[in-house]
């Protein structure tokens, strides 16, 4: 059981820590790969969708279905589904404008930045993106955790989609940050800890809901972490991979995320 729990939270630690990387690319590079990030954000959705859908919703469903009955089972778990959505749609309509991830940055616009923004209003800025992002991630981390305590072969597929989807949040982050403070450590500091809030969650799943854990609380948490995903997927990795590049690419990338998810589903997870 340790070495699961262990395990398990160092799903969501990677996972969290690819806003660094995201950080680290900004600094390192003077282009955006915009077709790179579309399709690595669209294979993110493609992961998240088929494996919440396919497989997490699914597992929730027998859960509930076997504890609660056929009825009840079933209404619980959509109740939990669509609550998830909705409990991330209420973050995401809380956070300010300026500071949603929605609005994603390139490399380049540190260069438009140091023309057309004080630094007072770049700071602002990055403040902003840093602490949306770290609440977008904080149920992401709990998510993680979950699908990773009760398979680790599932831990791993959606730890890998979210740290995907967590590599252009770093650049958002990092890029106004630098070019308000001058400063490459801070910038990398501050983004590098939003994705803290990926293990946050994982603890505050351990020290909160595992004392409770049944089978019924196992299913709901289940539902609505589907839900989450889904909302996720449609609402901030689809947009923003269209954003990145509008052709195909983001739906060539959702495709071969599903197919690689299928196909792993089969070979790799019981």
């Amino acid at each position: 059981m340790t070495e699961n729990l262990v395990f398990a939270f160092n799903m969501t630690l990677i996972a969290g820590a690819a806003t660094g990387i995201g950080s680290l690319l900004a600094f390192f590079t003077s282009r955006t790969n915009t077709k790179f990030l579309s399709f690595a954000l669209g294979f993110s959705a493609g992961v998240m969708i088929y494996l919440a859908m396919v497989d997490i919703f699914v597992k929730a469903k027998v859960l509930l279905v076997n504890e609660l009955g056929t009825i009840s089972g079933n209404w619980a778990t959509i109740a939990a589904f669509f609550s998830g959505m909705v409990m991330i749609a209420i973050i995401d309509q809380l956070i300010p404008e300026p500071g949603n991830p929605h609005n994603i940055k390139k490399v380049e616009d540190m260069y438009r930045f140091k023309r057309r923004e004080t630094n007072d209003e770049l700071l602002k800025m990055g403040s902003f993106t840093a602490l949306a992002i770290a609440i977008h991630n904080f149920p992401e981390g709990m998510a993680t955790f979950m699908a990773a305590l009760q398979e680790p072969s599932l831990g791993i597929a959606l730890a890998v989609a979210v740290a995907i989807h967590n590599i252009p949040e770093g650049v958002a982050i990092s890029v106004p940050i630098y070019y308000a403070t001058g400063d490459k450590k801070k910038a990398f500091k501050l983004s590098f800890l939003s994705g803290l809030a990926e293990p946050l969650g994982a603890l505050a799943v351990y020290f909160i809901l595992m004392p409770y854990l049944s089978d019924i609380l196992f299913g709901l948490i289940f539902a609505s972490v589907a839900g989450i995903m889904i909302f996720i997927s449609l609402d901030e990795l689809l947009p923003a991979a269209k954003k990145y590049d509008e052709t195909h690419i983001p739906i060539y990338g959702l495709m071969t995320g599903m197919g690689v998810m299928a196909v792993s589903l089969i070979l790799f997870i019981p």
